[in-house]
C-alpha cells in the first residue's frame, strides 16, 4: 500500500523532477510518464536518508532507460524532429527553466550519460559525487562526461538575453513580416545565415528539410504569401523553451514559433507542428480561440 506520507515530500520535489526528466527527454508527456514511475517507487519506499537525492536517481535512470527507444524513433522520425514546446510561464512551479531551445538540440547530440552528467551537474547544481551515484559511475568518470558534455554544448548558449519587451516587439514584427510576406520587414529582421526548422512529423504539411540563408527564407515567405495568401492568426505571444516566439494557426494548423535572436537579428526560427506535440499547448490558449 501506498505510504500517505510520503505524498507532500514527493510533491515538494515534483516539479523539479519534471523540468530533470522534459530536458532529458525532450517530451512533456515522457517526462510526466517518468515522474509518475518514479512516485509509483517512492510510495512503497522506506527508510531514505534523502528523497530529493534518491528521487533524483530513480528519475535519471528512468530517463537513461527511455532514451535508448527514443533516439530509435528520432532515427526514423520523418523530417526534421524538434522538442516538445515548452511555453514560459509565470508560474513558480512550471517545469520551464533557463534551458533554450538551441541548448536542448545540442545536447540531442551528446551520449545519454554526458547528458545526464550535464544536466545534473551543470544546470541542477548536484554534486559530483550524487551524479556518480546517480549515474552508476565513479566522480572522476562523471568529471570527464560533464567537461566533454560542456564543451559540445558551450557555442549553443545565448551570446546574451533578449529583454521581455524587446522580445516580443521583434515575435510581434516577424509574425506581421511573415503572414503579410514583406520581404522588406523580413530582411530588416533576419540574420544572413537565418535557418528555418518544422516539425510536422509527418502528419501535417511541414518543411522536411531546413530552410538555410535569407534568400531561400525570403523567397519562401513571399512564395507562400502568393499561394496561401494571408491566413494566419496570431494567438498568443510568449517564450517557449526560453526563446522568443508565438502560438499561432497557420494555413488551418495550431503552430508554435520559436525565434533565436542575435545582436538584434533572427538567427533561427523553430516551427512546431506535429500535433502530436501540442496537446499541452492548447489549454494555454487564450479563451474563445479555435483550431480547425
Amino acid at each position: 500500500m501506498p505510504r500517505p506520507e510520503n505524498t507532500p515530500l514527493f510533491e515538494a520535489q515534483r516539479p523539479r523532477l519534471l523540468r530533470l526528466a522534459y530536458r532529458m527527454l525532450g517530451s512533456v508527456a515522457e517526462a510526466e510518464d517518468v515522474v509518475q514511475d518514479a512516485w509509483l517507487r517512492w510510495s512503497e519506499a522506506s527508510g531514505i536518508d534523502s528523497p530529493p537525492a534518491w528521487l533524483t536517481r530513480v528519475v535519471t535512470r528512468l530517463c537513461l532507460d527511455r532514451m535508448k527507444s527514443a533516439r530509435a524513433r528520432r532515427e526514423a522520425y520523418f523530417g526534421t524532429w524538434l522538442p516538445e514546446p515548452l511555453l514560459g510561464t509565470e508560474e513558480p512551479e512550471s517545469i520551464a527553466d533557463d534551458v533554450t531551445l538551441t541548448l536542448m538540440l545540442a545536447l540531442e547530440r551528446l551520449s545519454p550519460l554526458e547528458r545526464a552528467a550535464f544536466l545534473l551537474h551543470d544546470v541542477f547544481e548536484v554534486s559530483l559525487g550524487d551524479v556518480a551515484a546517480a549515474l552508476g559511475r565513479d566522480a572522476a568518470a562523471v568529471r570527464q562526461l560533464a567537461v566533454r558534455a560542456r564543451r559540445h554544448v558551450q557555442e549553443a548558449k545565448p551570446r546574451y538575453a533578449v529583454e521581455d519587451a524587446e522580445a516580443e516587439r521583434i515575435a510581434q514584427a516577424f509574425f506581421n513580416a511573415a503572414r503579410d510576406g514583406d520581404t522588406a520587414a523580413l530582411q530588416d529582421l533576419l540574420a544572413e545565415d537565418v535557418v528555418i526548422h518544422s516539425d510536422g512529423g509527418g502528419r501535417v504539411l511541414a518543411f522536411r528539410n531546413p530552410i538555410r540563408g535569407i534568400a531561400r527564407v525570403l523567397r519562401l515567405y513571399a512564395g507562400l504569401r502568393r499561394k496561401f495568401g494571408n491566413v494566419a492568426t496570431l494567438l498568443r505571444p510568449l517564450r517557449i523553451d526560453g526563446l522568443p516566439g508565438f502560438v499561432s494557426i497557420d494555413r488551418g494548423v495550431l503552430q508554435t514559433t520559436a525565434l533565436s535572436i542575435e545582436d538584434g537579428r533572427i538567427t533561427a526560427i523553430y516551427i512546431v507542428r506535429n500535433p502530436d506535440k501540442l496537446g499541452h499547448v492548447v489549454s494555454a490558449l487564450p479563451e474563445g480561440a479555435t483550431i480547425n
